[in-house]
């Protein structure tokens, strides 16, 4: 440890940063030595592993130097073809990522200037709190209405509040299917009702959209970007659908956005690793995408399905939680006073991790009384036997 005190060298947007608590409890604790429902981990059970040792060596033999080389800002061609192919969208509109979570931070980046308002839902996902707050950006929260004219209301009224307030309104974050962390996902009417806003008020969606094909019951419901390219810009990524290893996302959007995110990119890294792509490339165009991706949806539901029957067994009357139609999450509500933040220590003491509701709300204060439990990482029987103990820790102190 280094006896020298840096602390004012540091810049002002570095006051901004926040730990992910999270990221911490990883640091803590060993994954496999205590029942984790804490983070977003797929499962590596959907990682084929012999498929990518043998789309590697294809890529190997027919790419051979040029797969280690550096690639465009853009894109390898290949790879934003097959997802221009995949999604019905020009290639010109396709821009390859360090991972989606480095679309939300670039997209902030080009978007966003101090004081600037960034919408978001309460809850929402951290990492994107994490980047939003480091470009010193005013985030303002809104629940959720499940009324479609409530709905409507509470989000014009939050933006005229924000526009007579003399602030700017930037863009508008939202992950419309199966949400980190709650599991729920936009209506077909709500997202009807986001982008009209957007029309009409002249801000930007960012759609996060990193789940949205691990649906495993009811129909597909058209993209915020779909309802209105103009003013949306959609994120994907491999990390859920391949594997989080390959640092792999895309963000679809006009071609005046993808300019400015163009330019910012070869300042940031030059160009998303150039292997990967062309692996993700033949993990897509091959089918093997599509095949994996089935068996990871039949795994993950039956995953979903045995917790919600743990839950309905074992929690406690008091307590409530989402039942999601897709997705890796669903969050607990529990009665009015309860800390999930202080009851944390005792329930990792115990040997059991979860994601405390607050720290997913955008004033880091709301959501006391809620948590984040994660269905996919884990095994069959270490879910039962891990929301079992959750249960009888609750059942003490409820």
């Amino acid at each position: 440890m280094s006896n020298v005190d840096f602390s004012g060298m540091f810049s002002e947007d570095t006051r901004n940063f926040f730990r992910s608590p999270v990221r911490d409890i990883f640091k803590r604790v060993d994954l496999n030595k205590i029942y984790s429902f804490a983070g977003g981990y797929p499962s590596a059970d959907t990682f084929p592993l012999d498929t990518f040792g043998d789309i590697m060596q294809r890529v190997l033999e027919r790419e051979g130097a040029a797969a280690f080389q550096y690639g465009a800002t853009q894109g390898v061609p290949k790879l934003r073809e097959a997802i221009s192919k995949r999604y019905g969208v020009p290639v010109a509109n396709v821009q390859i990522t360090s991972s989606s979570q480095q679309g939300i931070d670039v997209c902030t980046r080009v978007l966003v200037d101090p004081g600037d308002v960034i919408l978001a839902f309460n809850p929402t996902y951290l990492g994107a709190l994490q980047s939003f707050r480091s470009y010193r950006a005013d985030v303002v929260g809104v629940a959720a209405k499940s009324d479609i004219d409530d709905f409507e209301k509470e989000w014009r009224k939050t933006i005229e509040k924000c526009l007579s307030d003399g602030k700017k309104i930037k863009f508008l974050y939202a992950v419309a299917d199966f949400q980190n962390p709650s599991g729920e996902t936009l209506t077909l009417g709500q997202r009807k009702v986001l982008v009209k806003l957007a029309a009409e008020y002249g801000f930007i969606i960012i759609e996060d959209a990193p789940y949205r094909e691990l649906r495993y019951e009811g129909s597909d419901i058209p993209t915020l970007y779909s309802l209105d390219p103009e003013h949306v810009a959609h994120l994907g990524s491999f990390s859920k659908i391949m594997a989080p290893g390959f640092r792999l996302g895309w963000i679809i959007a006009n071609e005046q956005i993808l300019d400015r995110i163009y330019v910012c990119k070869q300042a940031l890294d030059l160009c998303p690793p150039v292997f990967d792509q062309y692996v993700a490339e033949e993990f897509l165009s091959s089918g093997a995408l599509d095949a994996n991706l089935k068996k990871s949806v039949e795994l993950y539901r039956s995953k979903r399905d045995l917790m919600l029957r743990t839950l309905e067994e074992v929690m406690p009357g008091k307590v409530r939680w989402t039942h999601p139609d897709g997705g890796l999450f669903l969050f607990l509500t529990l009665p009015e006073g309860f800390d999930a933040v202080k009851f944390y220590d005792k329930a990792l003491d115990a040997g059991v991790a979860y994601v405390a509701g607050q720290f997913f709300h955008t004033d880091g204060v709301s959501g006391k009384n809620t948590m984040r439990l994660n269905f996919s990482f884990m095994s069959h029987s270490r879910i039962v036997e891990g929301i079992k103990l959750l249960g009888k820790l609750l059942d003490e102190v409820l």
